[in-house]
């Protein structure tokens, strides 16, 4: 519920009051004389989604768009015509003139703006390189980037060009800030003892994942905007679904700095893709939301404007995530192309050697080394088995070979094979006493497999 308060003009008092009546409001008036151009106050509670209606109504009424106005939040409101408000507008969604007031306390000052991206990025590199998502799940509660997101497009809806322009430098400038400071952490770190001289970011599960991005990347991000649109327009829970939003482009970009650090350039152009596409997708589900909401401009007359602004405004990104969304139909393809085959050969392997059933012989493992950038660069995929085998029994030795020529034929692809040899001990069902001189290793015997040869 809200209460508002509205000076009333000189000479408008009796039309707002009549408006007031035909709307079945109850309102209570005190006179104004604080003010020479206003003769009252007028102050009456309404549901959330009524203020604009009603503030609509006022404006016809004679009170002016500059008049003074204020919009309260209420707990309790006890009338006897406040059942038939809330009938009349049943529905959560703020006036225009609250979510452009949202809107401006969402975007913080630029220095504190970029504080919190530093510490967020520094935070988010931290947990990448620690692969640790409680650390970088912490680092999103301080990223500041649900503010600019929203305010940008409710500058679009509401036709501010500085709150517009504002929201999308912030933006663009902050991700490029997150994506410098990943960099100079990463070579910073690079000079200390703090990470092994040799590290490769790319087997580290957390970047890994910020360095394949697909589809449902898209959907994280066209699912944070809309949950921020939402929180914005009803009031709740906007600091919790700010995580959801920072989630989608802080790490990517703390992902993209430690590639330009470490010189890999396929990570830093394939997390710059990913913040680049969430960014883009996270701006047109909100601009659409606030859009079929049916916000309008805070100035009468300027609707058809806006609605051709927001029209170019969406075709433009639509078509800017559509050229994205080739890379990432690409990396989608190309990581259901390996994890199939993967897959395919695991199911292959363990049936051959279910049909050989050879004593002693045993299937310890398959392995396939294809990624989906192998794939696009025509590289062959490599299948690493290991087999166990007695110690009186002699490995073929083209078995490699062999495997790989029934691989290829199966698969229809070139295959490479390389095949490992352990001498493998299984352990007896009964439990007896360990030999003279082994250890008793948790009270039993184990199996212990020796390597040999691959």
């Amino acid at each position: 519920m809200r209460l508002i308060q509205v000076l009333i003009p000189e000479g408008t008092r009796e039309t707002v009051l009549e408006a007031l009546d035909e709307e079945g409001i109850d309102y209570a008036v005190f006179d104004e004389v604080g003010r020479g151009d206003f003769e009252a106050m007028v102050q009456f509670p309404v549901p959330p989604s009524g203020v604009e209606t009603v503030m609509d109504r006022l404006t016809d009424a004679g009170v002016r768009e500059d008049a003074y106005t204020v919009v309260l939040p209420t707990e309790t409101v006890v009338s006897q015509r406040l059942s038939a408000l809330v009938e009349r507008f049943p529905g959560l969604r703020i006036s225009r003139e609250e979510l452009y007031a949202r809107a401006q306390d969402l975007a913080p000052a630029n220095s504190t703006f970029f504080a919190f991206i530093l510490l967020s990025t520094i935070i988010a590199t931290t947990g990448l390189l620690l692969d640790s998502a409680a650390t970088i799940i912490g680092a999103m509660v301080v990223a500041p980037l649900m503010g600019p997101a929203i305010s940008a497009s409710v500058g679009t809806i509401l036709d501010d060009v500085n709150m517009t322009r504002r929201g999308v430098l912030l933006q663009v400038t902050g991700l490029l800030a997150a994506i410098l400071t990943g960099a100079v952490m990463g070579w910073l770190l690079q000079q200390t003892i703090l990470i092994p001289p040799e590290l490769d970011i790319r087997t580290i599960p957390q970047v890994a994942e910020r360095t394949s991005p697909n589809f449902l990347s898209l959907f994280l991000a066209l699912g944070s905007g809309i949950a921020g649109s939402l929180s914005i327009m009803r009031g709740s829970g906007s600091t919790l679904v700010g995580v959801a939003i920072a989630v989608a482009l802080i790490p990517p970009a703390a992902t993209s700095g430690l590639g330009i650090a470490f010189g890999l350039w396929g990570v830093a152009l394939a997390a710059a893709v990913l913040v680049l596409v969430n960014l883009l997708a996270i701006n047109l589900s909100a601009l659409l939301l606030f859009w079929v909401a049916g916000f309008k401009p805070l100035e009468a007359g300027k609707f058809e404007g806006v609605r051709a602004s927001v029209f170019s405004r969406v075709v433009v990104i639509a078509i800017g995530i559509a050229v994205l969304s080739i890379a990432l139909g690409a990396v989608t393809w190309t990581t259901f192309q390996t994890q199939s085959l993967e897959r395919q050969v695991q199911v292959d392997m363990e049936q051959r050697f279910a049909e050989a059933d050879i004593e002693g012989v045993e299937l310890v493992s398959v392995t396939v080394d294809y990624e989906p950038a192998d794939m696009l660069v025509g590289e062959q995929p490599q299948v690493n088995v290991l087999v166990g085998i007695p110690r009186d029994l002699d490995a073929p030795p083209d078995l490699a070979q062999r495997w790989d020529d029934e691989l290829t034929e199966t698969l229809g692809r070139d295959v490479v094979v390389r095949v490992g040899f352990v001498e493998a001990q299984v352990s007896e069902s009964e439990p007896r006493d360990p030999p003279l001189g082994w250890p008793n290793l948790a009270g039993g015997d184990r199996a212990h497999v020796h390597p040999t040869a691959a």
